[in-house]
């Protein structure tokens, strides 16, 4: 048991150390030439790289520090030493990248593309449960003490404050406004690679003929269904409502079937946003 427990930590900090590579990325090749911020400890490091030349990854890892040895007592050990991993990393291979030139000095494209990868690698580091230190570290530290505040509030209300600095500091509205989309594209990418991967459709059908058709969806499409006794308030009737979870490819196959048995059938169709369970997602 100890051993699958190593083996997940390995498995977990290479994961945090790919996801950070990838917002160095970001960083280095897209936002930080165009004076752009994805909000967090890199914007305030921003600011600090054009008013003092400093570089920086270097002010990110000074930053984290004090950040760090805050939240040693109320983090967990496994989460504190893979952020520490994060936080050291995302700083060396910003500051090694910074060397290379910039891929653009197009604005609308360092913002897309610079939201998207920064997107990819936070959400490869959340799936590892790990950080990069900054707003989602000081977030989730302010979530321990004040646990009825809700994480993503705290790190929109965080970034949102330092993407002003970098406004008035930088006396451009424009940096606002493109960064504005940055952490828009970052939020959906996330919601994207670590939630969305697993968007099934979640299906309910009222018909005369539940019966047949789970039977259908049993035989043909080999999904699991679940009978729910509801009643028609309209006439005053019971009636059996099937719900089924099933992949999106599944979908034309299932209305399909439905078509056939009952074409007089009334279905509700819903996005869900994870299911886990046999035939899906296991964690």
């Amino acid at each position: 048991m100890q051993v699958i427990e190593i083996k997940k930590i390995i498995f977990e900090i290479i994961e945090t150390l790919i996801g950070s590579f990838i917002m160095a990325v970001a960083v280095s090749f897209f936002l930080l030439p165009n004076e752009l911020s994805s909000g967090g400890f890199s914007g305030v490091a921003t600011i600090i790289y054009y008013l003092f030349k400093i570089p920086m990854g270097t002010t990110i890892l000074i930053l984290n520090v004090p950040l760090f040895i805050f939240a040693t007592f109320k983090i967990g050990k496994g989460f504190f030493i893979k952020s520490l991993v994060g936080t050291v990393s995302i700083s060396f291979f910003i500051d090694w990248l910074d060397k290379f030139t910039p891929l653009t000095d197009d604005k609308i494209l360092a913002c897309v593309y610079g939201g998207i990868l920064t997107g990819l690698g936070t959400a490869i580091i959340l799936r590892a449960s790990s950080s990069t230190g900054g707003s989602d570290l000081l977030g989730t530290v302010i979530k321990k003490y004040k646990p009825m505040l809700r994480t993503g509030n705290l790190i929109t209300i965080i970034d949102t404050i330092i993407i002003l600095l970098n406004v008035i500091f930088l006396k451009k509205i424009e940096i606002g406004l493109y960064s504005a989309i940055t952490i828009f594209l970052m939020g959906k990418v996330i919601d994207i690679v670590f939630e969305g991967i697993y968007f099934t459709k979640l299906v309910f059908i009222i018909s005369d003929k539940s019966l047949e058709i789970s039977e259908m969806i049993e035989n043909k499409i080999r999904r699991g269904v679940t009978g729910i006794y509801g009643k028609g308030m309209h006439f005053d009737k019971e009636k059996l409502v099937l719900m089924c979870a099933i992949s999106r490819n599944d979908l034309a196959q299932l209305k399909m079937i439905i078509k056939k048995v009952d074409k007089n059938a009334f279905l509700i169709i819903t996005n869900s946003r994870e299911v886990l369970g046999m035939g899906f997602k296991n964690e």
